[in-house]
């Protein structure tokens, strides 16, 4: 997941980084395809390299030391509103076949079964940025046919034009990344279609954990594995 998500961050990109896994993924891209990638934390820092020590939160001494810029969140989130952010990393408790998000609540809205912790900056990178990947477990019960919320908008109902309808100004999701494949979306939006399995899954096995009946090519590819230099950094950011 972490090499995979690397890889979609492309080389001068501003990537609005997020927690945990892609963490670890803009460490990797910096340090192989994306030298040129700065990397943007909602705390309010701004990285042109990775922190040299191991991040447990992205508001830790080692993500401040060495930033570029060390500020309010406020200014942070004002380089998205400009749209100058050029890829964000968002997770959540649900995601559907459009590339909504959920991290509100599950189940009745007046009674939810579960309640979630709400938007924080999901909500703005959704709306605000070029484009957005999703990082999730994959689970039934997470990649549902419609989520319970719309928290952070992906592609809507997945009619021709939803989000420039809804005068949403971001470019919406590109890519789902699971713990068993790779999702993406047709150009302009509309309803996500299996790109790719890792190795050692299959495509039944994918099916039986997802809430809808999934779009794949007969011949699916499997998704390319770490390479050693993908792997070297992974692990030495992980230790």
């Amino acid at each position: 997941m972490v090499a995979v998500a690397s890889r979609e961050i492309r080389d001068g990109d501003l990537v609005f980084v997020g927690m945990r896994l892609p963490i670890l993924a803009y460490a990797v891209a910096r340090s192989t395809h994306a030298p040129n990638a700065r990397g943007l934390f909602e705390v309010g820092l701004m990285r042109d390299r990775a922190a040299t020590a191991y991040l447990g939160t992205m508001g830790d001494p080692p993500n401040v030391d060495g930033a570029l810029w060390a500020t309010r969140m406020s200014n942070v989130m004002a380089l998205m509103a400009q749209g100058l952010v050029d890829l964000g990393f968002i997770g959540g408790a649900e995601v559907d076949r459009f590339g909504n998000l959920n991290t509100s609540y599950v189940g009745d809205p007046a009674r939810p079964a579960v309640k979630l912790p709400g938007s924080g900056g999901g909500a703005d990178i959704a709306i605000l940025s070029r484009r957005w990947v999703t990082l999730m477990s994959h689970e039934k019960r997470r990649l549902v046919d419609r989520v319970s919320f719309i928290t952070s908008p992906g592609y809507g109902d997945g009619s021709p034009g939803w989000r420039r309808h809804h005068e949403l100004l971001g470019g919406g999701p590109a890519a789902i990344i699971t713990t068993l494949c790779v999702f993406r979306f047709p150009e302009g939006g509309g309803e996500a279609f299996l790109d790719s399995i890792h190795p050692g899954h299959t495509l039944e096995e994918v099916q039986k954990e997802t809430g809808w009946a999934i779009k794949a090519a007969h011949d699916v590819p499997v998704t390319p594995e770490p390479t050693p230099a993908e792997l070297a950094e992974i692990r030495r950011r992980s230790a």
